[in-house]
């Protein structure tokens, strides 16, 4: 593992995106041959998942109308809201709390494009351009390219605040974040969720199964949590300290006293891991990803 590169490379991944992809299409449209891909896969992986959880929804709902929209956009609409980014077109859109259901099925609330979506403001599509480059530049454009393609931006925060964010399992590819006015922050944060996003396709690709008898202390949650989550943690909170690590370089006084005092922090909260996560490692079957659990853990801790 040399490069970052090396760590987002996993081959079993883009063979997961290849496959499921045209499936979904068949689903809803079956019988229409799936369109040529002006996205790239992983994109198309992306946005299928957001016209087939539209399309389910406006079903059960018996709305006709919607549903037809679905099948006549299997990309969700993406193309009219599109941003260009370093890492290629990306979605942004900011949604209101209030447009963020939870459902029967999933408690943490989520936003599925459609035909009422309206691109981001002006300002935040050019923050978001402008974290994506951030995040490139320090080597992190593969991982955004293939695991942050729809971009939710939510509540505005200052410096210093909390900032909530998260992924879902059933919208792969798609990141919900509260942002400061500042791209490093959200390139940082961006990072973060992508690998969340990335983890869980790679667990899926490769057909690995993680017991949920085994728990570990997570100094993050001050809790004892499943070994899923725990491995969730050490893989995501190591991104966002490499990615800092390199942004300090090239920031300055209230950002760089920020991202300072959160390496430091991120430091100390990753080295009370060190313990389990090597007994947490044996709990992942396939060897090209226990690697590179293992080597950004490992490269975090050198920093």
């Amino acid at each position: 593992m040399h490069t970052l590169a090396d760590l987002f490379g996993l081959p079993p991944i883009g063979r997961l995106h290849h496959e499921r992809t045209p499936r979904i299409h068949a689903i809803i449209r079956p019988g229409v041959q799936t369109p040529q891909s002006s996205t790239g896969m992983a994109a198309d992986y992306c946005l299928a998942h957001h016209a087939l959880e539209g399309a389910e929804a406006a079903a059960r709902a018996g709305d006709a109308s919607t549903f037809d929209w679905y099948v006549a956009h299997p990309d969700a609409g993406a193309t009219t809201y599109s941003v260009p980014t370093a890492v290629g077109a990306r979605v942004v859109v900011a949604p209101t709390l209030a447009d963020l259901p939870r459902s029967a099925i999933s408690e943490t609330p989520y936003y599925v494009l459609g035909p009422g979506t309206e691109p981001a403001q002006p300002h935040l599509r050019g923050l978001a351009a402008d974290a994506y480059a951030s995040a490139a530049r320090a080597g992190f454009g593969d991982l955004l390219a293939a695991h942050a393609v729809v971009l939710c931006l939510l509540r505005t925060k200052n410096l210093g605040e909390t900032l909530d964010s998260w992924t879902i399992s059933r919208l792969p590819g798609t990141v919900f974040m509260d942002h400061v006015d500042d791209p490093v922050v959200l390139a940082r944060d961006l990072i973060h969720e992508a690998g969340h996003n990335w983890l869980n396709d790679a667990l899926a690709a490769t057909g690995c199964k993680i017991s949920d008898a085994a728990h570990f202390h997570s100094p993050w949650k001050q809790t004892m949590r499943p070994a899923f989550g725990f491995l969730h943690a050490c893989w995501a909170f190591p991104l966002t300290m490499l990615f800092t690590a390199h942004a300090l370089n090239s920031t300055t006084g209230d950002l760089h006293r920020f991202l300072t005092a959160y390496l430091d922090q991120q430091r100390s909260l990753l080295d009370s891991t060190a313990p389990d996560h090597a007994g947490a490692l044996e709990l992942i079957s396939d060897d090209g990803l226990r690697d590179r659990l293992a080597a950004a853990h490992h490269r975090a801790l050198a920093l």
